[in-house]
């Protein structure tokens, strides 16, 4: 019995192992080399975060992609300092996630796990392109997906007919 009185299903446990991660595509533009600023620029980042996830051949196995931009430019918009498109894959063998569950479980608690590791290499890719190291802040993988659902559900929706 659980702590709340209900029963606890046996053989339930959740087993997760990150077999594999890598860069799958990486581009990094350092724009303001090109063009060849003057003086101290101010910048402004902006971070766009895409996921994706889908079975693979092999038995409870899974691909989860980061798809990550970061673009930055200067605060008043008129310099663009560099562009940052990253896709980050991990390899995942998952049992005892509920069928129901397993769509949340792969775009939350693995890019939770591959975090981390995309973290330290936009701040090294950044650093090595001439730019003071990014540190991305954390993201919340749960509002990530629940704004996705919310998306989706707004653009499945039939157009109400105006009379």
């Amino acid at each position: 019995m659980a702590e709340n009185g209900a029963a606890q299903p046996q053989g339930t446990a959740i087993k997760m192992n990150v077999l594999n991660q890598f860069i799958r595509d990486m581009s990094f533009e350092n724009i303001l080399a090109q063009k060849g600023a003057q003086g101290e620029v101010q910048p402004d980042v902006k971070v766009q975060v895409n996921l994706d996830a889908k079975k693979r051949a092999a038995e409870h196995q899974y691909e989860v992609t980061i798809k990550l931009v970061v673009d930055s430019s200067s605060k008043d918009g008129a310099t663009k300092l560099f562009l940052l498109e990253l896709e980050y894959v991990g390899l995942f063998h998952v049992e005892g996630v509920p069928e129901d569950q397993m769509h949340p479980f792969l775009l939350i608690e693995c890019p939770r796990m591959l975090f981390p590791f995309l973290r330290r290499i936009v701040s090294d890719i950044t650093r090595d392109g001439g730019f003071p190291a990014l540190n991305l802040d954390n993201i919340d993988f749960m509002q990530l997906y629940r704004a996705e659902l919310a998306r989706r559900q707004t653009s499945e929706q039939p157009a109400t007919p105006v009379s």
